[in-house]
């Protein structure tokens, strides 16, 4: 929440926003029409509509007035100076002291860089004379205040005492009431810190709950959900509104599951959050996911953790001009995020490549991607159907779900066609048998299936704070930990970067089935999945838990990651 103490930067501020691509023409636009019923400061109202968040708007205006801006990473961790400024003029005048430099010029952070009232009445009431100004966020000098002079309270506790007693509202209150309420500031502003500090946060996921007695937000963070600071259970009503109004959802309709989508930009990241609605006893439960548009990182084979054999395997297979490949696992174990890179890979001009998935994550330039819509009757089925004339060289199928979407995807690679697709199965000799289980011809899977991809996510030991530890003895034996492998285990103590989880981020393990000759007979006799197993393994594949122990042995994650997931 920035202030600008003169109207003409307002105005030439905003356009410089526009000029630089950060909000649109109608955002400002928006922004000035409510300055002129509100006099707020535009940029408050910037990120009021969500057009902004506070950081992208600090640093937009850091390089508009040329004044250098800090995080609250840069703010001290003990008061700079002491029994100088009351508590009340610091909150007022949103201003902070953060430094006190050699030659005794005080550094203060402050919100409005512009307040030259603030500055000279320092200048004259205290001993600091000579003062250096840098820009920070409001929300983070007002933090800093309450920890060092206050009452340790939070951004999302000033909102909500900000906001009336009155205002929380039961689910059986006026609808049109509701719509009202969850339109002011404090709401919008409540709900945009719950977005915000779940993408500081690295999360994935945001998961608002109702129960009996709270309302409980939490964040999934490298596959693991973490309880945060939530808003009081009066608020139920007005936050999920909120997000329902964002995700063009119906307010009114509480009984049934609804799903939406909200387009958002925080942090500077361009933002997709797939909103889902679920009645529960106590209210409606809404989950976000969030998935960022502009990260195109998720696209690149070599950094999802594949070894170098498996890779080159892996790389062999999608260059064939047809068959079928592949990949399983749990939900949310990245067989799209593979997909999506493998498909990146063999995105060339001379191949139109055509996709149908439920729902499309992320937009890859080039080819061409069909959200699946039931409610229209465009089934995964019905979609390949008419894929696959449209002459198409690759094609990749979200989830083969049923018989009809299998013999399909099998006819189209016994005609020419390359076919990604997934199943949800533990590992990958496991995916032939379900195949066949739906009812798939298994001499026609052995002719047309070139390998299974099977995967899971573990998470990585944070690199800032990665110690070595001490080996119990028989311990690595009891777990299968092969003796080939250097014997050394590693962990994260926990700090700042990880956020004191030891862990930051999250790498594949893989195990990938090819079919040779020994595999196709099998299929063709019907074989059973743990004869498949032995027979992969004996002619060199790499389980999930050997992949996963030989990163445990790399430093890169912990033998408890590799067991709970492979379990």
């Amino acid at each position: 929440m920035i202030e600008l103490a003169q109207l003409k930067v307002h105005s030439s501020f905003g356009q410089a926003l526009v000029a630089e691509g950060a909000i649109s023409e109608e955002e400002l636009a928006t922004a000035l029409n409510l300055q002129e019923q509100s006099e707020e400061r535009i940029g408050k109202l910037l990120i009021d509509i969500g057009a902004l968040s506070e950081t992208d708007l600090v640093k937009q205006l850091s390089s508009y007035l040329e004044i250098p801006y800090v995080t609250s990473e840069d703010f001290p961790q003990v008061p700079v100076v002491e029994n100088t400024f009351s508590v009340g003029f610091m909150r007022e005048c949103k201003f902070v002291p953060i430094r006190m430099e050699d030659n005794g010029r005080l550094v203060v952070a402050m919100a409005d860089p512009l307040d030259r009232s603030t500055l000279d009445a320092i200048r004259l009431y205290t001993p600091y004379h000579d003062l250096t100004v840098v820009l920070a966020p409001e929300s983070g000098i007002l933090d800093l205040i309450e920890k060092f002079y206050g009452s340790q309270a939070s951004s999302l506790g000033r909102i909500v005492e900000g906001m009336e007693e009155g205002e929380g509202l039961t689910d059986d209150e006026d609808i049109e009431h509701l719509k009202d309420l969850a339109s002011e500031a404090p709401v919008i502003r409540l709900v945009n810190l719950i977005i915000s500090r779940a993408i500081e946060s690295r999360a994935s996921d945001i998961h608002i709950e109702p129960f009996e007695k709270d309302l409980k937000v939490r964040y999934r963070i490298d596959g693991v959900l973490y309880d945060v600071e939530s808003p009081p259970k009066r608020l139920k009503a007005a936050v999920i509104s909120r997000i329902k109004i964002m995700a063009r959802l119906n307010i009114a309709e509480r009984r049934i599951p609804q799903d939406g989508r909200i387009q958002i930009k925080v942090l500077g990241k361009d933002l997709d959050l797939r909103v889902s609605t679920l009645p529960t006893l106590y209210g409606e439960s809404v989950v976000m996911r969030i998935l960022d548009k502009s990260n195109t990182q998720i696209y690149d084979l070599t950094r999802l953790g594949f070894n170098e054999a498996m890779y080159g395997n892996f790389e062999d297979l999608i260059m064939r001009p047809h068959g079928i490949i592949l990949v399983t696992g749990p939900t949310g174990s990245g067989k799209t995020t593979t997909l999506y890179g493998a498909l990146t890979k063999i995105n060339l001009p001379d191949k139109k490549i055509i996709t149908i998935e439920d729902p499309v994550e992320y937009q890859i330039a080039g080819i061409n991607q069909i959200h699946v819509n039931t409610q229209i009757g465009l089934s995964f089925a019905a979609g390949l159907r008419s894929i696959v004339r449209q002459d198409p060289d690759v094609i990749m199928v979200g989830e083969v779900r049923d018989l009809e979407t299998a013999e399909i995807a099998i006819r189209a690679a016994l005609t020419g066609h390359l076919v990604f697709s997934t199943l949800h199965t533990n590992d990958a000799p496991s995916a032939i048998a379900r195949m066949v289980d739906m009812g798939a011809e298994d001499y026609l899977l052995a002719s047309s299936v070139l390998g299974v991809l099977a995967q899971r996510l573990v998470r990585v030991i944070c690199p800032h704070c990665r110690e070595e530890q001490p080996v119990e003895p028989g311990f690595l034996e009891e777990v299968g930990f092969p003796p080939h492998l250097p014997r050394r285990l590693f962990e994260g103590r926990g700090c700042k970067e990880c956020s004191e989880t030891g862990f930051l981020g999250r790498i594949g393990i893989f195990e990938l089935m090819l079919m040779d000759d020994d595999i196709r007979r099998l299929t063709i006799g019907n074989t059973e999945a743990n004869l498949l197993r032995k027979t992969a393994i004996a002619n060199g594949m790499v389980t999930l838990r050997q992949d996963g122990f030989e990163k445990v042995s790399r430093g890169e994650t912990t033998i408890s990651e590799v067991l709970r997931v492979t379990q």
